[in-house]
Parts: structure tokens; sequence; C-alpha cells
């Protein structure tokens, strides 16, 4: 990102700043020959581009925070205790996994809040970047997961294997989270991360692993689904409205991994606004990052609401009851 410092301000001249050196021959011999000007130096001052996601927005993290804490709340009772028929929804422990991976980002979103964060120290910045992205990355890999599982989780085969097979998916959102773990620091009341060498090398790595997990897997399910349809191999993956849950990280994988390739000087911007643009970009891909642990308990609720909705009708009417007693029961 640029730097908070302001330019050089342009009324300090060449003329004025280097006159009083006594030697002025000596002096316009070297402009001409260099061609220095007051826009070059402008050019050269340090690019003034703030943080929008400051101690002043704090209040936004601490209301995203109650509202994805109460929502995926209200999402994991009606799931445990099937008061609207969501017993019926396909793959529901892959479904309460992610409720619970959004209640616990919006329990650790005020840890990473701007402000306060040098009274934490490093270990809980590396903690909350630990958790952060490693519940981001989970959800993730799930929603993929029960996309590419598709019908099978209604039928119910082989609970064990779906089992083993997300436990192994939440180890790897961990190990998937390491390298931005390793890389955090608290500066300034940020929790940040640092760019220093061979710790920079971590924020690389980081990079492409957002970029892999936000853009080129939803975009290799719809890549896979297209072509299955194209080529009439089948059925492809499950496409529903929890796909819509990759639309509030997308951003951020893209402009994260953009950043870091002007960061590594592969693409170089053409001047400081162009900068601040892209810092504006990435601050605002985050604060929609930031609010997925609110849309998705939404989104689960609106996904079992569908999905009962259209299997009660379907089921016979000995089952219908047996649902019924089953509910009663636990009621």
């Amino acid at each position: 990102m640029g730097n908070c410092l302001q330019p050089v301000d342009p009324i300090f001249s060449i003329d004025t700043n280097f006159s009083s050196l006594g030697d002025e021959e000596s002096w316009n011999e070297s402009y001409e020959q260099f061609y220095y000007n007051n826009s070059s130096l402008d050019d050269a001052a340090p690019c003034h581009s703030c943080n929008l996601l400051d101690e002043s927005t704090l209040p936004f993290f601490i209301v995203a925070s109650v509202l994805g804490l109460l929502a995926a709340g209200a999402v994991l009772f009606a799931l445990l205790r099937p008061l609207f028929h969501w017993e019926l929804c396909p793959g529901r422990p892959i479904l309460m996994q992610l409720a619970v991976g959004s209640a616990l980002f919006s329990v650790i979103m005020p840890v990473l809040a701007p402000g306060h964060s040098t009274s934490l120290g490093i270990i809980l910045c590396s903690l909350g970047h630990l958790i952060w992205y490693g519940l981001a990355f989970a959800q993730a890999l799930l929603i993929a997961c029960r996309a590419c599982l598709g019908p099978r989780l209604g039928t119910c085969q082989f609970p064990c294997f779906t089992l083993g097979l997300t436990v192994g998916l939440w180890g790897v959102a961990a190990l998937l989270a390491l390298p931005i773990s390793l890389a955090s620091v608290a500066f300034q009341g940020f929790c940040t991360l640092n760019f220093s060498r061979g710790v920079g090398d971590l924020q690389y790595l980081h990079a492409t692993v957002c970029f892999a997990i936000f853009f080129l897997l939803p975009l290799g399910l719809v890549g896979v689904m297209g072509l299955k349809k194209a080529l009439g191999r089948g059925p492809g993956p499950w496409v529903d409205i929890l796909w819509v849950w990759f639309i509030f990280w997308w951003p951020h994988g893209v402009i994260v991994g953009f950043d870091t390739l002007v960061r590594a000087r592969v693409f170089l911007l053409p001047s400081c606004l162009a900068q601040k643009v892209l810092d504006m970009l990435l601050h605002l891909g985050e604060a929609l990052a930031i609010l997925h642990c609110v849309a998705t308990p939404v989104l689960l609720a609106l996904f079992c609401h569908q999905t009962s909705r259209t299997s009660l009708p379907s089921l016979s009417l000995p089952a219908r009851r047996s649902s019924l007693d089953i509910l009663g029961t636990k009621s």
C-alpha cells in the first residue's frame, strides 16, 4: 500500500532549495544536464494513501460481529432443533459447519478491529489472522465439497466418509492460513503484515492461496459444470444459493493477488492515483469479505427454507407423520 505521508510541497522549488549553496553557476549546469523540475519531485514523493478501515470504522466491525453472531446462532438453533422441517435439508452436517464457521468469524472479528491491537500483542494478532482466514478457507472448501458431492448428500450415502472429508478440509484450511499467521505483526494499533526480507515470501504465498481459493475454485466449479453439460457427461457440481458466498470473497482474492504483483514489481502502476485506487479497492474488498458473516446465515436460512418447502410435499404420508412425530418428541 501507499504510505500515509504527505507529498513534497511544490512551493519548495529547485531554486529556493539550492540557491543557498552559493554556486548558482554549477547548479545551473547540473540542472540543464539532468532536467530536474518540480513535477519530478512530486512523482518521487511518497504516495498519500491512508487506510479506509481505521479507528473510525470500529462500529462497523462491532455491528457486523453482533449481527453475524445472532444470525448464525438462530440458524444453528433451527438446524439442531428442526422447527421448520430443516432436518430434510441434504447435507445438514455441512450446513451446520458453515453456520459454526460464520459464528466463529463473528467472534474473532473484534480482535482484529483497528485501534486496539497494540494492547493485544503479536501473538493474538497471529492467532486472529490464523482463525480469520482459516475459517474463510474452510467455508469455501465446504461449499465446494458440498457442490461436488451433490445429490448423494440427500441419500445419506457414506456418512463416515463425508465426516472424515469435512474434518480433513478444516485441517487443510488451517494449514493454508499459516503463512498469514506467521507474517502478522502489531503496528500502531493495527494487526498488519511484515514485509521484511524472508517474511515477505509468506505474504506472497498467502496471496496465492487467497487467489486460488476465492477466485480459481469457484471459477473451476463453473467451468466443470459447463463442460459436463456441453459433453453430456451427467450432472455437474450442485448449484444452489450458497454459491453466492463466493461473491463476498471473490474481490478480496483478486485484489490481494494483484496488489502482491504490484509489490513484487511485476506490474508497475503509472501514477500515485492508481496506487490510491488500488488501496481503496483493497480496503473495500476486505469490508465486503467481513460482511459475509452476516450474509452466510441468511443464505443458509434461504437454502433450508427452499429445500424443506420442496421436499415436504414429495414425502409420503407415513414419512410426513414420522417427521412430525420426531419433531414433537424433540420439542
